[in-house]
């Protein structure tokens, strides 16, 4: 990690945020949002919101402003905040290759040591970066074997599928040092009338992930048992995957993306297909140990920046991101290994040293992803109120999806003035909800939080909410 943590001192918020708890009571609830939550026959106590003058911080309407909700996904506003804060725009993530032996003549005569150290975003283009730098230094045999150090993150062991019994799927990705890719494999079932076969592209193609195809060529339509594709992945190490039934040569290409392996099976798995495909050789196996400490550095390779991370999490709303970010919080303040425990204290300190009044916020894993995390329409906005006053502000406020332009608004709120409406998203079962800013006819700008916790909120009734309470800010304020 190339940038330390400074904890700053307090900082002067608008006065009228200390204050706000006082001045929700004489808050009124707008009348179309009203008719929206009768309208989606939603009970006003499923339903938090908070709308405040980012001048003044003055409450200008709410409705159980102060009760704790699960916020889901807008739960990320608080981590990329606190980062952004703490650590600076500037901050960036190192992922190190060390040679443990001498290399002569092209020839490694040792292991090769890949350490991870966070990088929320080492997506497959970037890793193929990171092994052709390592390519650069001379290296084109490795005679040992390759060592992932992982030890920068010390995590208890995490069922992926606990959430939603999905563990495949790329939400539910579960943090590591060297995370690469997401651990996500696309692959792309293609029938192949030439050759009267059906073809299974995967990419990547880790070396250690075997692929039984099993998919029968059919003649004739693309319909019933022609055409349905089953994949299974039978390996408990998730390293052997089963593509099976029957497709016609007339059906069109399919593809789905799944998390396999474990993330140093996939790190290792990965560097060795690109290693190879570079013209590297490589004959050796996988070890899992900390990086020797007579080993010498070859590469080291930096992340993207905190405030590109920031804008991949919140535009595209991206879990295991948000976590390696929240984990790298506590690692900078206490020193690693990163623990989830650690990173609950920095958030701590953090609000408190700000002055921020937190204190029903449950973070649990920074994410939003979670039926633990909790927080209120008014500490959320609190959050976003002193972020808007941040010298950070530019870098914070350009994450957010913006309204019928791009992210997870991309699609929605399409009559908004363009540029007027920056929201980050959140949503899981029984849960709603928008968070961000929003600027009004006039030209000034609001915050807005609005939460929704009913099972109604799965029919998208929290949608119209959101979209209520974005219409009277924008023509009415």
């Amino acid at each position: 990690m190339r940038f330390r943590l400074m904890m700053r001192p307090a900082q002067t918020l608008p006065a009228a945020l200390l204050a706000l708890q006082g001045a929700i009571a004489a808050a009124a609830v707008p009348t179309p949002v009203a008719q929206a939550l009768a309208a989606e026959r939603l009970p006003t106590a499923s339903a938090s919101f908070a709308v405040l003058d980012t001048e003044s911080g003055r409450v200008i309407a709410s409705l159980n402003a102060d009760t704790e909700r699960s916020p889901a996904s807008t739960l990320k506003l608080v981590t990329t905040f606190a980062a952004l804060d703490l650590l600076g725009p500037a901050y960036v993530w190192q992922t190190r290759a060390l040679a443990h032996g001498e290399l002569r003549d092209g020839v490694l005569e040792g292991d090769l040591i890949l350490k991870g150290g966070g990088d929320p975003y080492m997506t497959l283009e970037r890793w193929w970066s990171f092994v052709r730098r390592v390519r650069e230094q001379g290296l084109k045999r490795i005679a040992g074997d390759i060592v992932i150090d992982h030890t920068a993150f010390a995590l208890a062991a995490e069922d992926p599928g606990a959430f939603d019994g999905r563990p495949h799927h790329s939400y539910n990705s579960v943090p590591d040092a060297l995370l690469v890719n997401f651990q996500s494999i696309e692959f792309r079932v293609v029938p192949n009338g030439a050759t009267r076969t059906i073809d299974i592209v995967a990419t990547p193609s880790p070396v250690n992930l075997a692929i039984d195809n099993r998919v029968g060529f059919a003649h004739g339509r693309c319909s019933a048992s022609a055409a349905r594709v089953q994949f299974e992945i039978p390996s408990e190490e998730w390293d052997r995957v089963v593509f099976s039934g029957r497709l016609s040569g007339e059906c069109q290409e399919r593809s789905l993306t799944r998390v396999l392996l474990r993330p140093e099976s996939y790190a290792f798995g990965t560097f060795v297909e690109l290693f190879r495909e570079s013209g590297g050789q490589f004959d050796g196996k996988m070890r899992v140990a900390p990086a020797a400490a007579d080993a010498r550095p070859l590469v080291d390779f930096d992340s993207l920046s905190l405030a590109e991370i920031a804008r991949l999490i919140n535009k595209f709303s991206n879990n295991v991101m948000a976590r390696q970010l929240l984990l790298t919080l506590g690692a900078e303040r206490y020193g690693g290994p990163a623990t989830l425990e650690k990173a609950d204290r920095a958030v701590l300190d953090w609000w408190r040293g700000r002055g921020l009044p937190l204190e029903g916020l449950v973070i649990d894993n920074g994410s939003g992803l979670s039926r633990s995390a909790r927080i209120s329409a008014l500490e959320m906005a609190a959050v976003l109120l002193a972020a808007f006053h941040s010298p950070y502000a530019p870098e914070f406020i350009a994450s957010l999806p913006l309204a019928g332009l791009d992210g997870t608004l991309k699609r929605r709120m399409l009559g908004a003035p363009a540029g007027s409406v920056r929201l980050k998203t959140g949503h899981i079962d029984g849960v709603s909800g928008v968070a961000g800013y929003v600027t009004s006819a006039s030209g000034k700008t609001y915050v807005l939080v609005s939460f929704v916790n009913d099972a109604r909120a799965d029919e998208g009734a929290g949608e119209a909410v959101h979209a209520a309470l974005v219409e009277w800010i924008e023509v009415t304020l």
